[in-house]
C-alpha cells in the first residue's frame, strides 16, 4: 500500500514560525496525495448529503403516493449506490492520508537520526539524551497523528459543514441560518481552548522528556545502582518525576474535560431549537414532511461535526506543539564535517604546534589558557594532572570536537581549522577510558569505523597485537560472539583490548589514549600495555593518565593545573624539579609501597 521510495527533501526548509506553513512544507513530495485525500473527503460528504436529499424526495414524492410504489426499488438502489460511493471515497481518503502521514514521519525520523548525529559536541553537552529521544519518538508520532487523523478529520468536518449548509439553504434559508447560530460560538470557544491547551501540552511533553531521561540514566547505570544498593533512592526519584508527569497530564485532561460539557450544552440547545422550530413549520404546512426529515438529519450533521471540530482543534494543538519541538532540533546548525579549505595530498605526518592556545566553553568557563608546546611526528606526549585540569579538553581540540577560541594550533604547519573535520577524524584513533561497544559481534566492533574492506587475516592480526586473540578463541562463537549492550558480556580489560584492535585496524597517524589502563587490574594492565606498544609505534600519540607509571616513558610530559601547563619535560627532567610532578610521584610511590606492605602482611583487613 505504501511506497518504499521517500522523496528527498531538506527538512531545514520546513522550519517556520508559522506552524501550519511549516507542516505544509514538511509534506513536500506528498502534497498531491494529501490534496487527493481531501478531495475524496469532499466527494464522500457530497454522497452523504445526497442520501438525505434523496430521503426528502422519497418521503414527499414516493412514500404513500398512488402509482409510484415502483420507484421504491430504484430509490433503494440509489441509496445503496450512494452508500458505496461514500464508502469507497472515505476509504481512499483514509488510505491517501495514511500514506502521506507515514511517508512524512518516516522521512522525518530518518532525517532526525542523521541530523542529531551531526550536531556539535557543545549541543550534546547541553541537551539531555532523554529530551532528544522524546522529540524523535513521541513528538514525531504526534506529527503523524496530526496528518493522519486530526488535519484530515478537520477537513472532513469542514467539508460536511459546507456541503450540508448549502443543502440546508436549498431546503429553507431561515432554518439554515438558524442551524449555524452556535457555530461561531463553538469556533471561538475552540480557539480559546487551543491557546490554553497548547501551553499545557508543551509542559506535559517537557516533563515526559525529563521522565525519559531519568529512565534512560537508570537503565544505563543499573550495575552502579545495584552495586551501591540505591534502588530505593532511584525509585523515589523516578516516582517524584512520574508524579509531576501525572500532575501535568491531569491538568491537560481536565482542560479537555472542561470543553465537552460546554460544547455539548450549546450543541444540545441548538439542536433542540432547530428541531422544535422545524417541526412547528412542518405542522403549519410551511415546509413539507420530507423537507423536515432531511432538515432534522442535516442539522445533526452540521452541529455535531462542528462540535467535533472543537475537539479536533484542541487535539491539533498537540501536533502543532510537537512540530515546534521537532523544528527546534532541526533548526540547530549541524557540525560541518567537510568545512575547510586544506586537504593534504597524502596522510598527515603528525606535527602539532600549540601557540598560546585557549578554549572557553559557551557557558563562559575557561578550560584552557595559554597552552604552548611542540609535538614532533611519531612522538608520545603525556598529559598529567587532576580531574578538570584541561587534559581531555586539549585532546578534544585535535579532531575538532571543539574549536579553540584563542591562539594558534597547527598540524604539519597548517592551521588546524583549515582541515575538514571528517578528514581529521579519519587520521585520528581514540582509545577511551571506558570504550563504548555496540550490541553486535566482536568482529563488527573491531571493524567499526574502518572505511575499507577488512580481511579475516587482518582481524586476527589486530586481535593478536591487542592481546585479545586468546580470549576471543574462548568465546562460544569466536569473532561472531555478540558482546551485549555496551559490551556488558566482556570484562573491562577485554573491552579495552577490543577498542585497541579496532584502532589498529583503522591504522591512524595520530592516537589519543584517554587513561586507557586506569580501571583494570595489574595483570590486565600489563597485557594492555603490551598491546599499546604495538599501537603507539610510529604514531604521534597523546596519552592522558593519572598514574606516573603510565607516562614516564613519554617523549614529553605536560603537567596541567586549572587549564594551564605548569610543568613540561621528560620524566628525568621533571624529577629533578621541585614541582607538582615530583609531588605526585612521591605520593603514588608511598601509596604503592604501603599497599605492598599491607598485602605482604596478610591483607588490609
Amino acid at each position: 500500500m505504501f511506497s518504499s521510495v521517500v522523496p528527498d527533501y531538506d527538512l531545514k526548509n520546513a522550519v517556520s514560525s508559522n506552524r501550519l506553513q511549516g507542516l505544509w512544507r514538511m509534506m513536500t513530495g506528498f502534497r498531491l496525495a494529501y490534496v487527493a485525500a481531501t478531495a475524496c473527503l469532499g466527494i464522500a460528504a457530497l454522497s452523504r448529503t445526497a442520501v438525505f436529499m434523496l430521503l426528502r424526495y422519497f418521503v414527499d414524492h414516493v412514500l404513500g403516493q398512488q402509482g409510484r410504489q415502483g420507484m421504491a426499488a430504484q430509490i433503494a438502489l440509489a441509496f445503496v449506490g450512494l452508500a458505496l460511493v461514500q464508502g469507497l471515497f472515505t476509504f481512499l481518503s483514509g488510505t491517501l492520508a495514511a500514506r502521506t502521514a507515514e511517508g512524512v514521519t518516516r522521512r522525518l525520523r530518518n532525517y532526525l537520526f542523521d541530523h542529531i548525529q551531526r550536531l556539535s559536541f557543545t549541543y550534546h553537552d547541553q541537551t539531555a539524551t532523554g529530551e532528544l529521544i522524546e522529540r524523535s519518538t513521541s513528538d514525531v508520532d504526534a506529527v503523524r497523528r496530526f496528518l493522519a487523523d486530526h488535519a484530515i478529520g478537520a477537513g472532513r468536518i469542514l467539508a460536511l459543514f459546507v456541503v450540508n449548509f448549502v443543502a440546508l439553504l436549498r431546503l429553507h434559508v431561515p432554518l439554515a441560518l438558524l442551524a449555524t447560530i452556535v457555530v461561531p460560538v463553538l469556533v471561538v470557544l475552540s480557539l480559546v481552548f487551543f491557546r490554553r491547551v497548547s501551553k499545557v501540552y508543551e509542559e506535559m511533553q517537557e516533563q515526559e522528556a525529563v521522565l525519559s531521561t531519568t529512565l534512560q540514566e537508570n537503565l544505563t547505570g543499573m550495575r552502579v545502582v545495584r552495586a551501591f544498593a540505591r534502588q530505593q533512592f532511584e525509585r523515589e526519584k523516578f516516582e517524584q518525576q512520574n508524579w509531576e508527569k501525572f500532575v501535568r497530564s491531569k491538568r491537560f485532561l481536565q482542560m479537555h474535560a472542561q470543553y465537552w460539557p460546554i460544547s455539548d450544552l450549546l450543541c444540545g440547545a441548538q439542536m433542540l431549537a432547530c428541531v422544535s422550530i422545524g417541526a412547528r413549520l412542518a405542522i403549519n404546512g410551511t415546509i413539507s414532511v420530507g423537507t423536515y426529515v432531511a432538515y432534522a438529519v442535516l442539522v445533526i450533521w452540521i452541529i455535531w461535526p462542528m462540535r467535533n471540530l472543537g475537539r479536533m482543534i484542541v487535539e491539533m494543538s498537540s501536533g502543532l506543539v510537537s512540530y515546534q519541538r521537532v523544528a527546534e532540533v532541526i533548526a540547530v546548525k549541524r557540525e560541518e564535517l567537510t568545512e575547510g579549505d586544506y586537504l593534504p595530498a597524502s596522510d598527515v605526518q603528525g606535527q602539532f604546534v600549540f601557540d598560546h592556545v585557549g578554549f572557553q566553553y559557551p557557558s563562559g568557563h575557561r578550560a584552557l589558557d595559554g597552552i604552548s608546546f611542540r609535538c614532533q611526528p611519531g612522538r608520545a606526549i603525556a598529559l598529567l594532572g587532576s580531574t578538570g585540569s584541561g587534559k581531555t579538553t586539549l585532546v578534544n581540540l585535535l579532531p575538532r570536537f571543539y574549536d579553540y577560541t584563542s591562539g594558534t594550533l597547527t598540524l604539519d604547519g597548517v592551521e588546524l581549522s583549515r582541515y575538514p573535520r571528517q578528514y581529521l577524524r579519519q587520521q585520528i584513533g581514540i582509545v577511551e577510558q571506558e570504550p563504548f561497544l555496540f550490541a553486535r559481534s566482536v568482529r563488527d566492533n573491531m571493524t567499526y569505523g574502518v572505511h575499507r574492506p577488512v580481511s579475516d587475516d587482518e582481524i586476527e592480526a589486530a586481535a593478536r597485537a591487542a592481546a585479545m586473540w586468546d580470549d576471543i578463541m574462548e568465546f562460544p562463537n569466536g569473532y561472531d560472539t555478540v558482546v551485549g549492550e555496551r559490551g556488558v558480556m566482556l570484562s573491562g580489560g577485554q573491552k579495552q583490548r577490543v577498542a585497541i584492535a579496532r584502532t589498529l585496524l583503522k591504522d591512524p597517524r595520530i592516537l589519543i589514549l584517554d587513561d586507557s589502563t586506569s580501571s583494570v587490574d595489574v595483570e590486565t594492565e600489563h597485557s594492555i600495555r603490551r598491546a599499546l606498544q604495538h599501537l603507539i609505534e610510529g604514531r604521534t600519540t597523546f596519552i592522558i593518565a593519572h598514574r606516573i607509571q603510565s607516562v614516564m616513558h613519554a617523549d614529553l610530559i605536560l603537567v596541567f593545573n586549572e587549564g594551564r601547563i605548569v610543568q613540561k619535560g621528560t620524566h628525568s627532567e621533571l624529577m629533578q624539579e621541585d614541582g607538582m610532578y615530583r609531588r605526585i610521584y612521591d605520593m603514588q610511590t608511598r601509596v604503592e609501597a604501603t599497599l605492598e606492605r599491607e598485602l605482604a602482611g596478610g591483607g588490609l583487613f
